[in-house]
C-alpha cells in the first residue's frame, strides 16, 4: 500500500484538543508533499463523549469500552486502514477493542519502545509523567520492559501532574500556560534529579503545556513518535 492509498482513522476526543494537536503532527510529518494530495487522507471522530479513562481504571467511574469500540467503528466504516489513538491511558482498553475492528490499531508503546531502543544516547532510565490511572496500569513498565522506568512521588503525582492536567486551572480546563507548565515543569525536575535520561510525556494532555524548551534532558512525544510511524510506513 503506498502513502496516496493508506487511508488514517483518529479515534480521537480524548480530549479534543490532544486529538487536534496528533492531526497537526501527522500533517507536518509527511514527507515530501508539495501539494494537498501529497497528504494522507485521514478520517476523525473527535468524541469527547467516551468516559474518562482514569477514573474507570480506579473504579470511580464508567468504562469507556463500549465507546471505545463504537468510535473505532465508526472510523473504520468512513475507509480508515488503521486506527491511530492519541490517548495513552485509553491502551489499557485497546486489546478489547482491537477483538471488534477488523482493521490494525497502531501501538504507541511498539513505535516507542523501538524509538528508544534506537537511540543513539543509550537510554537506561526512562522518566514519565502520565496519568495516575497509567502509573496503575503499569503500561510503561510492560511494554517497555527493557528500560527502568521512574515516576514522581504519589505525593508529586497528585499534586502536580493530576493536578496540571485535571485541576481547575489544568489543561483539561483549557489550560495550557503558566499554571499547568510550572506543575510539570516541578514533576519532570524531580525525575531529573532521580538521574533519568529522558521523560516521555506520557499522557497526551502533557505535551500541550510541557516542551522540550522546559527541561534539560529530552522530552519525548509518544505521540510524535506514533505520528510519524503512520506517516513513513507504507
Amino acid at each position: 500500500m503506498n502513502k496516496q492509498e493508506k487511508v488514517i482513522g483518529v479515534l480521537g476526543g480524548m480530549g479534543p484538543e490532544a486529538t487536534a494537536s496528533f492531526f497537526y503532527k501527522l500533517i507536518h510529518s509527511t514527507k515530501g508533499v508539495k501539494k494537498d494530495q501529497d497528504h494522507f487522507r485521514i478520517f476523525i471522530d473527535n468524541n469527547p463523549k467516551i468516559p474518562d479513562r482514569t477514573k474507570a481504571i480506579l473504579g470511580e467511574g464508567e468504562s469507556p469500552l463500549p465507546a471505545l469500540i463504537e468510535t473505532a467503528k465508526n472510523v473504520e466504516k468512513a475507509g480508515a486502514d488503521v486506527i491511530a489513538v492519541p490517548c495513552i491511558t485509553s491502551n489499557y482498553f485497546l486489546k478489547e477493542v482491537q477483538k471488534e475492528v477488523p482493521i490494525p490499531i497502531a501501538d504507541v508503546f511498539a513505535e516507542l519502545d523501538k524509538y528508544l531502543r534506537q537511540n543513539p544516547n543509550n537510554i537506561k532510565k526512562v522518566g514519565v509523567l502520565c496519568t495516575t490511572g497509567t502509573r496503575k496500569t503499569e503500561l510503561f513498565q510492560n511494554k517497555l520492559d527493557a528500560f527502568e522506568i521512574f515516576y514522581p512521588s504519589p505525593d508529586t503525582q497528585k499534586a502536580k501532574v493530576m493536578e496540571a492536567i485535571y485541576g481547575p486551572e489544568g489543561i483539561k480546563q483549557g489550560n495550557i500556560g503558566n499554571v499547568p507548565k510550572r506543575l510539570l515543569q516541578e514533576a519532570a525536575l524531580e525525575l531529573i534529579n532521580a538521574g533519568v535520561d529522558v521523560i516521555i510525556s506520557g499522557c497526551t494532555e502533557i505535551e500541550l503545556a510541557l516542551k522540550q524548551e522546559d527541561v534539560t534532558i529530552p522530552l519525548i512525544d509518544p505521540m510524535q513518535v506514533l505520528a510519524e510511524s503512520l506517516t513513513r510506513n507504507t
